[in-house]
């Protein structure tokens, strides 16, 4: 029998419509469940460990940067975070109170009985109130940590158990504070260690080496800071159900990692030679765009010294140590009476330069150097027979462009060179004769040979913020014009291509080196803390552009542009050196575009000049490859020219640096007829000993006094003078004006008068850079003015120097 009954039907569809409401329910907490549980598990459980877990970083150590000899050029100290715990303070500032009153209390019933120490003052005596108490805390943490008193004030009235008040505070200061607070019996205050980085050579290698603040880092310091910076360590805590922080035993701590030590090919010794003789450089010529070196090995590419003059503290980097930089900018925005918001605009923008390694990010016109590159690709490809081959140059190479004669000038502007050879081109450095060369080489190999150099592309220098050179391309862009024949002819030469110092001296170095490019570097190895090498940077080739035939008649012509001019060129007796000079007009920096309006006529256009020389030695094989630029000299006196500024600064930092190498000098018949004397020990001896001695070595000399015993020398024993110098030997003492002689003035004069009249006045002399019988050279410097006095026998340093060589 069928229930017909309604209410029945309507218990079922109830029950039906619950149980389906309950499944979907159920369905759909479920799958929140598994969402929440496995799909969104991590991010829950990071919600939730955040809740139930208090966490503190702690810092890893810095790695050091040492240069190759071990000595340190960057280090971290520790240094710590101080922070208060404002609910420990609370209760710190309560317990204080509390026994303050109770003294209050004891004193108002004449119950309280202080104790006193063997000098009559009271021991554990508190303060008046709880309000002075602080007051004089907030004024000591203020003054020790050198913020504000609101700053501590507020933090104190803060909730919860940490707030931060200083980072890197000194050792000494903790100490301090930790002393104070411990007096007082407060243990609110807490201290986290931490690392402090800090330069102890200060300013050497500073555009090397490079720095970090935590959030920027430069050089080295950041191209290596993935293995400098090491990895933190962490310290996790569990928390109650009221967010405070659990006993010691409920937390855990993972130590930091430090980082590891980075070692340079840098020399501190030869980087401070560099630094030394460029700040010469630039404060003689008044060097306006910074100036630079880098001395490199081109065998393989370390790097030995790289500088960048005026350099900057590495401890203080937000202060310009000249105005240079800023002068530049004003020249380049045509500013010289700026207004407030444009002078905070230049010195930020002075500051961010100075920062700048000039030698890898900073590019320029490589002028007559480039000649090195020009000649190699002319060997290399044969395109003369450089036994037969001349070219005549009248001083100035017309071309067309169009209908209209564009005239390009040699720097032997006047007269020319006449009929040179490729020796001769290279010598004399004839700008006709290479455009000659870059025009039988053609626009397609020089380009080729450009690019072959590594010209247009990073040297891949293991430092941030390289750059890379640029020329005109040989098929026209959107942007650009086709490289013309004009644009060839001054290329040739190193005049319309630009290029960095460090593109410049590693495709010389392979010019010298067999043929190799390599990729520069300026870290040796990379060190952890137990000892082992995580890095070793070695050789790289990264292609050979010429044949070892080419490069040993490249280094062999080099070597006869010194011999064949050693007044020009970086000549040192007893080294076999090659070189090249080069000037070149910097038509790329900004104030020089808007001031050249017509380039083929510069004179009165306010044109700027960049002053190198590159040098290598022994010129047979290569151990070290030098280049020296000083970007902009003051140009008033027509001594702007690469022989003029930077060759005499490259000569400077060799003749330092070979003998430190303990690259021993190899004389020449030539030489050894010209060779310096060292003046031998002869004080105490008797005076007929000190003759005999000096006649068997054929020196001359003169006596003082009717003593038989000598008491005193001149020039002193270590000293080196010219072979026809005179030793002046004093048996007697003499007062000091009765020693003294007057210098005379010798600039200008030839070697010969200037051995003749220093010899008049009683005085020696050695001569700087080139042989001191050398003929058609003139004195250019000496080491004491003329009319100081000095006493007789003196050595005075003479640097002489061909005047009419400007290139």
């Amino acid at each position: 029998m069928i229930n017909t009954n309604p209410s029945n039907a309507m218990r079922f569809r109830t029950k039906f419509v619950m149980t389906a409401v309950f499944s979907i329910l159920f369905t759909a907490v479920a799958a929140n469940f598994f969402k929440i549980s496995v799909l969104e598990n991590k991010e829950y459980q990071e919600k939730a460990n955040d809740q139930h877990f208090a966490s503190i970083s702690i810092t890893a150590h810095r790695g050091s940067i040492y240069d190759k000899n071990g000595v340190a050029l960057a280090k971290s100290a520790t240094v710590y975070t101080v922070f208060v715990d404002p609910k420990q303070f609370k209760e710190d500032k309560k317990r204080l109170s509390n026994l303050i009153e109770k003294r209050n209390l004891d004193k108002a019933n004449g119950t309280y009985e202080p104790k006193y120490d063997e000098e009559g003052k009271e021991i554990d005596a508190l303060p008046a109130s709880i309000d002075e108490v602080i007051d004089q805390v907030t004024e000591f943490v203020s003054v020790k940590l050198e913020i504000s008193q609101r700053k501590f004030i507020d933090a104190i009235e803060k909730e919860g158990q940490y707030v931060k008040l200083k980072e890197k505070v000194e050792k000494n200061t903790v100490d301090e504070i930790s002393q104070y607070f411990d007096d007082l019996g407060f243990i609110s205050i807490g201290y986290d260690e931490d690392t402090k980085r800090y330069y102890p050579q200060q300013d050497l290698a500073a555009s090397v080496v490079g720095y970090t603040n935590g959030n920027v880092s430069y050089g080295v310091e950041a191209y290596y800071d993935e293995y400098l910076s090491g990895i933190d360590g962490r310290t996790i805590s569990a928390k109650d159900s009221h967010g405070n922080a659990l006993p010691y035993k409920y937390s855990k701590t993972y130590d930091p990692k430090d980082g590891s030590d980075v070692y340079l090919t840098i020399d501190r010794e030869i980087q401070y030679i560099l630094e030394k003789h460029l700040k010469e450089m630039s404060d003689e010529h008044y060097i306006k765009n910074r100036a630079c070196a880098i001395l490199m090995n081109p065998k393989t590419g370390a790097v030995m010294g790289m500088a960048t003059y005026p350099s900057y503290d590495l401890n203080n980097t937000g202060e310009l140590n000249t105005d240079m930089l800023l002068e530049k900018i004003y020249a380049e925005e045509n500013k010289y009476n700026p207004t407030e918001k444009e002078t905070e605009e230049f010195e930020a923008e002075a500051l961010e330069r100075q920062k700048r390694n000039k030698c890898i990010s900073e590019r320029y016109e490589p002028g007559s150097v480039f000649k090195v590159i020009t000649a190699a690709a002319t060997l290399e490809e044969k395109t003369i027979d450089t036994e037969k081959w001349s070219h005549y140059c009248s001083g100035v190479e017309r071309l067309m462009d169009g209908n209209k004669p564009f005239d390009i000038h040699c720097h032997e502007r006047y007269t020319g060179h006449g009929v040179v050879n490729f020796q001769d081109a290279l010598t004399k450095s004839c700008n006709p004769a290479f455009m000659e060369l870059g025009k039988i080489l053609g626009a397609d190999r020089f380009h080729s040979y450009f690019e072959a150099f590594g010209f247009l592309e990073k040297t891949g220098i293991d430092l941030p913020a390289e750059a890379y050179g640029d020329i005109p391309p040989l098929v026209k862009t959107d942007s650009r014009e086709a490289m013309s024949h004009i644009d060839l002819a001054y290329s040739s030469f190193g005049q319309c291509e630009t290029v960095t110092p460090i593109e410049l001296i590693t495709a010389c170095s392979a010019v010298v080196n067999g043929g190799y490019l390599l990729k520069p570097y300026v870290v040796d190895k990379v060190v952890d803390g137990d000892g082992n090498i995580v890095l070793k940077n070695e050789r790289t080739v990264r292609r050979q552009v010429i044949s070892e035939d080419t490069s040993e008649k490249m280094r062999q012509a080099l070597e006869n542009v010194v011999n064949g001019n050693k007044t020009g060129n970086v000549y040192i007796k007893g080294y076999a050196i090659g070189g090249k000079s080069g000037t070149s007009e910097r038509r790329s920096e900004k104030e020089v575009m808007r001031n050249d309006i017509d380039n083929n006529d510069t004179e009165g256009t306010g044109m700027e000049y960049g002053a190198s020389y590159m040098c290598f030695a022994p010129a047979d094989d290569p151990e070290l490859i030098l280049l020296v630029l000083g970007d902009m000299p003051y140009a008033g006196n027509q001594q702007y020219y690469g022989s003029s500024v930077a060759k005499p600064c490259a000569a400077n930092i060799l003749e330092e640096i070979l003998p430190y190498l303990g690259i021993n000098p190899e004389y020449n018949e030539q030489e050894r007829e010209n060779l310096d004397i060292k003046v031998p020990i002869l004080t105490g001896s008797s005076i007929d000993d000190a003759i005999k001695q000096l006649d068997e070595k054929g020196i001359k000399h003169k006596e003082f006094g009717n003593g038989i015993e000598v008491v005193e020398q001149s020039p002193m024993t270590g000293k080196s003078m010219a072979k026809d110098g005179c030793i002046y030997l004093y048996t007697e003492k003499l007062s000091e004006s009765e020693k003294m002689v007057q210098v005379p003035y010798l600039i200008g004069v030839s070697p010969q008068v200037a051995n003749e009249s220093l010899s008049a006045y009683d005085l020696n002399y050695v001569a700087k850079g080139v042989l001191s019988a050398q003929d058609g050279t003139a004195v250019k410097k000496q080491s004491y003015d003329g009319g100081t006095y000095v006493p007789r026998g003196t050595v005075i340093e003479l640097e002489f120097e061909t005047e009419t060589f400007t290139d």
